[in-house]
């Protein structure tokens, strides 16, 4: 009597969308954020971003054309303040300091506390939030890379005064002894302008406080304010940042499934 077929193992073919859905599903479902994994994943994240960023080729002939073609670009459809609000700002001693640390330190203060705010208190969001802004960040690299563009302070006119430079801001990356350490022509898009809007798009989305919701309005207009009165960016590299942010939330949905409003504020640790 003939034994009986035993079943082939499936072709390697086969196994493979298995496999795939499997790592879909593990990447949808929702969990809580382990702290130790999620400073490693910043950590990294930001180092690469600073490792690639610095290390874009200095195309300072190509960074000034492009300059001075955004800087056209703004007069011809008049959304050219720049220029006003860097010299109004400079006028005032003490309002060119505050505006000077603004922009050296709360880029990093202020995302850190909403990223903390939103593991400790929405950690349900927190994963899904956190891939929105490394994807931002990992698209803005494509941006120094494809167009490098110098910021108005360092156009050869000399129209506009580098605020940070005179005033000798402690901390900053952008002039004096630490302008080495960063790559001057990655202006577009600008990280400033997509981060603290990631920001202010948090607290909105999820904070219970109204005077909450108004800081997420109002910090990421008050960032661009900072970034064009400093002489470090155009307006244009404000919107090459939202840009790049829309892109961030749509990869995190395809990532996902679904949007980061659809997420619930608590998960268990283990699904």
């Amino acid at each position: 009597m003939d034994e009986p077929a035993r079943d082939a193992p499936a072709p390697a073919a086969a196994r493979a969308p298995s496999v795939f859905r499997r790592l879909v599903r593990h990447l949808r479902t929702p969990r809580r954020p382990v702290l130790i994994v999620e400073l490693g994943i910043l950590a990294a994240v930001y180092a690469v971003y600073s490792l690639i960023r610095n290390s874009v080729p200095d195309d300072q002939a190509r960074a000034m054309a492009n300059s001075v073609r955004i800087w056209t670009t703004e007069q011809d459809v008049q959304i050219d303040f720049e220029l006003w609000l860097n010299h109004t700002v400079h006028a005032v001693e003490w309002l060119t300091v505050t505006v000077n640390y603004f922009y050296v330190f709360l880029h990093f203060v202020v995302t850190g506390a909403v990223l903390i705010w939103l593991f400790v208190r929405h950690p349900g969001r927190y994963r899904a939030a956190r891939t929105v802004l490394a994807f931002t960040t990992g698209l803005a690299l494509f941006g120094y890379y494809l167009y490098p563009l110098a910021p108005p302070r360092l156009l050869p006119s000399g129209l506009f005064y580098d605020t940070v430079a005179i005033h000798d801001t402690v901390g900053a990356l952008t002039s004096g002894d630490l302008q080495d350490l960063s790559n001057q022509y990655a202006a577009m898009p600008s990280m400033h302008a997509g981060w603290s809007m990631w920001c202010g798009i948090a607290l909105i989305m999820f904070a219970k406080h109204n005077w909450v919701r108004v800081l997420g309005v109002l910090y990421p207009l008050a960032t661009v304010l900072v970034i064009t009165a400093t002489g470090n960016h155009y307006v244009l590299d404000a919107v090459g940042g939202w840009l790049t942010l829309a892109a961030g939330f749509g990869l995190q949905r395809l990532l996902h499934g679904r949007s980061l409003r659809d997420f619930k504020q608590h998960v268990p640790a283990v699904p």
